[in-house]
């Protein structure tokens, strides 16, 4: 059966697969905030009609970012609290999930950012990759601190985040030293603290994060440079619990290769992994809303959130 599925929802789900919407949290929020207006806007007549109605929204959502796993957590959230016998109860369950999700959410990152910047110190020069609100959390409260801070800036191709990093930080009034990916290297000498967030955690602490992270962490170890990531609660990936692999999004190759320059080279073969898998044995720590932890532990709060992970998801069923 179709169901009609609210333009918020065919929205959020086009921008966040455009990267218009980026960011695990910035995702999160807009896959919450798109579900309720689904439920505000439902005109289903039977609790079935409106639970299925409802899952078809969150699949389409869900769709999108295979590797952001805050956007199945967030849609987790809502729908599990989707209760009631009515249409009415039903709606206004889920409108309540959403307002709780958006505000613990927004209270995550303020949380984080405290916990964060206490590894920060006064001098400190950061390294960043791709750009993470999470980690700019971090660099946010050590300012309001009275901490001086410097960011050395990888423009993080092929889509250049660390622009937008940049740009953030100069607003702050940080000194920002943008650089191009090939040279991390020569820049970690000048570098007391990798800082980067995390799209998913795994249950053994590995942390899946824009593609270039493995290799920046792999020297930076090398140099003796801690790295920090900085990851919401909601970036866990509770799958992992039940030997589930992440699943690596392969992107358009045009960002890598548009048309006009694929015809002057000749044919071919372009892939463009969005993101990568760094070992939990090249991180220091996991900073989360809830604490901090060497990479080996993270389980143990996975476990204490999510449980044990059996059935299947809320959407499916």
């Amino acid at each position: 059966m179709e169901y009609e599925i609210h333009p918020a929802v065919t929205d959020a789900a086009d921008d966040i697969a455009d990267m218009e919407i980026r960011g695990a949290a910035t995702i999160a929020d807009a896959a919450a905030a798109a579900l309720g207006e689904q439920a505000v806007a439902s005109t289903a007549e039977t609790p079935a009609a409106f639970q299925a109605e409802m899952r078809t929204a969150a699949r389409e959502l869900h769709e999108t970012r295979p590797t952001a796993v805050s956007l199945p957590n967030a849609l987790r959230y809502v729908l599990r609290g989707m209760e009631g016998d009515t249409v009415s109860e039903l709606r206004a369950s889920v409108v309540a999930s959403v307002d709780e999700f958006r505000r613990e959410l927004d209270q995550a990152q303020d949380n984080l950012g405290q916990i964060g910047a206490n590894r920060l110190r006064d001098g400190d020069t950061i390294m960043t990759h791709c750009h993470s609100t999470d980690a700019l959390s971090c660099v946010r409260h050590a300012l309001d601190d009275g901490k001086e801070l410097s960011a050395i800036v990888k423009e993080t191709r092929p889509r250049k985040q660390g622009h937008i990093t940049a740009r953030q930080l100069r607003e702050w009034g940080v000194p920002v030293t943008l650089i191009v990916d090939n040279a991390a290297r020569r820049y970690l000498d000048d570098t007391d603290h990798v800082l980067v967030g995390a799209d998913a955690i795994a249950a053994d602490g590995s942390v899946i994060n824009k593609i270039g992270t493995s290799g920046l962490a792999v020297n930076a170890r090398e140099r003796g440079v801690p790295i920090m990531v900085a990851a919401q609660t909601l970036k866990l990936h509770p799958g992992t619990m039940t030997g589930h692999t992440v699943e690596i999004e392969m992107r358009d190759e045009e960002e890598i290769l548009p048309d006009d320059k694929r015809a002057e080279i000749g044919d071919v073969t372009v892939e463009n992994p969005a993101f990568d898998v760094t070992p939990p044995r090249y991180v220091d720590a996991i900073v989360t809303e809830r604490g901090q932890f060497p990479p080996e532990s993270i389980v143990t709060l996975m476990r204490e959130l999510f449980g044990d992970q059996h059935g299947g998801e809320p959407w499916e069923r």
